[in-house]
């Protein structure tokens, strides 16, 4: 499987998982998850799939610090309803990383586990997501301002094109380039960039 090398260089979430571990599918419950797996879970790269995997990342290290993040004692919740624009899109990314799902998550063993209820929609929040860790009710706030980082101007004339019939190999080629540029700007260059990525405490 071939994917840019820059997929590589973003930073890994590491996180602990008691499921996992309970279950024996990593030792000590310990999960890795690097940015080409958000893609392959979206099916493709995007500043969507960029953002989400972004935003979850900081939002993890702000709640635990030098901790491990527990995979399944985080809830997560949006302030747009599910179905608007692309919330979506970054809830599944969220929802991987994470475990948090709705009710239809694993259901849990003997009162234990269970991954549903975790998230929610049309939350009273102040920025796009709220994650909180259930065992000490920390929490944090969480955006992204991907109109910051702007793309080619070329970009959007080479996806009409190429999405009609006047498109070239060539075209492709360069709009694959211009896209995956921008993707590249958004999670090495502005990865910790408090201006595109606003990351707040909340009480």
């Amino acid at each position: 499987m071939q994917y840019p090398d820059f997929f590589d260089a973003v930073p890994h979430l590491i996180l602990r998982d008691p499921l996992a571990k309970f279950l024996g599918a990593f030792e000590d419950g310990v999960i890795e998850y690097g940015y080409v797996d958000a893609v392959k879970l979206a099916g493709h790269s995007c500043p969507t799939v960029a953002s989400a995997y972004g935003m979850t990342r900081l939002a993890l290290g702000a709640i635990y610090g030098s901790q491990l993040p527990e995979r399944g004692a985080i809830r997560v919740e949006f302030r747009q309803d599910i179905l608007t624009g692309v919330t979506g899109v970054i809830a599944n990314v969220v929802s991987m990383l994470t475990g948090a799902t709705q009710d239809t998550g694993f259901k849990g063993l003997a009162g234990r586990f269970d991954r549903r209820h975790l998230m929610s929609f049309n939350a009273n929040v102040p920025l796009e997501i709220r994650f909180t860790r259930t065992d000490t009710d920390d929490k944090v706030d969480v955006a992204v301002n991907l109109q910051l980082v702007a793309g080619d101007p070329d970009t959007a004339s080479l996806m009409r094109r190429c999405l009609g019939n006047g498109c070239c190999a060539e075209d492709m080629r360069h709009f694959g380039a211009l896209w995956r540029d921008r993707v590249r700007h958004i999670l090495l260059g502005h990865a910790n960039d408090p201006s595109v990525f606003v990351v707040n405490r909340a009480s």
